[in-house]
């Protein structure tokens, strides 16, 4: 009797868990909408920096997740660094027709090392360390790390009316395993591949349009990305 019972939950357990993939469509290009902005306050090293996206699960209307972030920039003199400390509020969606929604508010500290391999080849290192506050979960950390290359096309460099080659690869590792209600998650979160053209529409404003490849413990998914990014 007790094989019985455990063979049924076993069938039952799988039975729930190929639903739950059907219901979820990784073949679904989804789309996020995106503006970035930066700013310093006149000659000092101190400015401003956020970004709002639009995330979807299809083109439009699905919500994945919609993110409001901004933060305090500091930029040493002499030093090829800038730091952040910011905050996040990010509502998530549900895949499908339902309109549940969760909350997460995010605190996160960030350092953007930029350089250049040549005149064509600029790369940015960012590191990026976040505390979350979930609904329903316990506070919890995560790791992230992204390497940004951008190589000019069509211009010796990335300037004014500029066509170029955006790409970048990011990895985001948990810190906390325990997650609260029993539930835990691995050690590793999120890759994100990205390539897309970018257009400088003038030193500082500039668009891109790309796909990037958002790979989970649960899925994978292609996103198309359209961002426009300006400096004030």
């Amino acid at each position: 009797m007790k094989n019985k019972i455990i063979l049924l939950i076993t069938i039952s357990f799988f039975s729930i868990s190929n639903n739950v993939s059907a219901q979820f469509d990784e073949q679904q290009l989804g789309a996020w909408y995106m503006y970035f902005f930066n700013t310093t306050f006149k000659e000092s090293p101190w400015g401003i920096q956020g970004d709002i996206q639009y995330r979807n699960w299809d083109m439009g209307g699905d919500l994945e997740q919609l993110l409001l972030r901004g933060g305090v920039t500091y930029k040493p003199k002499n030093a090829n660094i800038k730091f952040t400390l910011g905050y996040g509020n990010i509502t998530k969606g549900t895949f499908g027709s339902s309109d549940v929604t969760t909350s997460e508010s995010r605190i996160y500290q960030e350092a953007l090392i930029p350089h250049k391999l040549s005149n064509r080849f600029n790369l940015t290192h960012r590191f990026r360390y976040e505390q979350r506050f979930n609904d329903g979960q316990d506070f919890r950390t995560r790791y992230r790390y992204n390497l940004f290359v951008n190589i000019p096309l069509t211009k010796s460099s990335l300037e004014a009316k500029a066509v170029y080659l955006a790409l970048y690869n990011e990895i985001f590792l948990n810190g906390q395993r325990d997650i609260g209600n029993g539930a835990r998650v691995e050690v590793f979160d999120i890759n994100r591949f990205y390539s897309a053209l970018g257009y400088m529409i003038s030193p500082k404003a500039k668009v891109q349009l790309g796909m990037m490849r958002q790979i989970t413990n649960g899925w994978s998914k292609n996103q198309l990305q359209v961002s426009f990014h300006q400096k004030f």
